[in-house]
């Protein structure tokens, strides 16, 4: 059951469209723990993992039960990951279900292609070994694309971080999450 105060929030998008960007700036502001997937496949590859399909797969699961266990105690968790594929997208609702909390999908997207590859070119995460998506990369992962099944809020890197911050703002609290609640641990109920 959900208390009102904790939320999964997954932001989603193709790379370089601004997800890691709007996830980082929303987790400050709510004190929620943000996971992304790319930084959790570096440190794999950092351990001697060799980089394949399931290397991707395992740090999908790994971001999946630290938000299980960050929302089991009562504090939201945000995930960014590419979430391209069916299989992929189905983790968060299901995760959401079994924690009993309102999911909230905030799809990034970048409507300019000249803005979308600026964006992508020169980009160093600090995540080496993990190799930064390149405008093919991004290509690939455009045609492997298979929209949400659930409702979600899309935003357009065009708009920029503030515009873009401000509607998520607005998509989480119409999600019964109150930001402020947010910012202090709430116990549930024991009755």
């Amino acid at each position: 059951m959900w208390y009102g105060e904790f939320v999964l929030i997954v932001f989603s998008g193709l790379p370089g469209t601004g997800k890691s960007t709007l996830a980082g700036a929303l987790g400050r502001e709510l004190g929620a723990v943000v996971l992304s997937v790319d930084p959790i496949e570096a440190a794999m590859l950092r351990s001697g993992v060799e980089r394949s399909f399931a290397s991707g797969l395992a740090a999908y699961a790994v971001a999946s039960e630290i938000a299980a266990a960050s929302l089991g105690r009562g504090m939201t968790a945000i995930v960014d990951a590419v979430s391209a594929v069916a299989e992929a997208k189905r983790w968060w609702p299901a995760l959401a279900e079994r924690a009993g909390v309102p999911l909230v999908i905030v799809e990034c997207v970048c409507s300019d292609e000249a803005l979308h590859r600026a964006r992508l070119a020169g980009r160093d995460r600090g995540l080496a070994p993990f190799p930064e998506p390149g405008w093919s990369d991004v290509q690939r992962t455009a045609a492997e694309w298979e929209p949400w099944d659930v409702e979600r809020l899309v935003v357009d890197a065009v708009a920029g971080v503030e515009p873009n911050l401000a509607k998520v703002r607005a998509w989480v609290a119409a999600a019964g999450a109150d930001p402020e609640n947010q910012k202090r641990p709430k116990e549930p109920p024991t009755s």
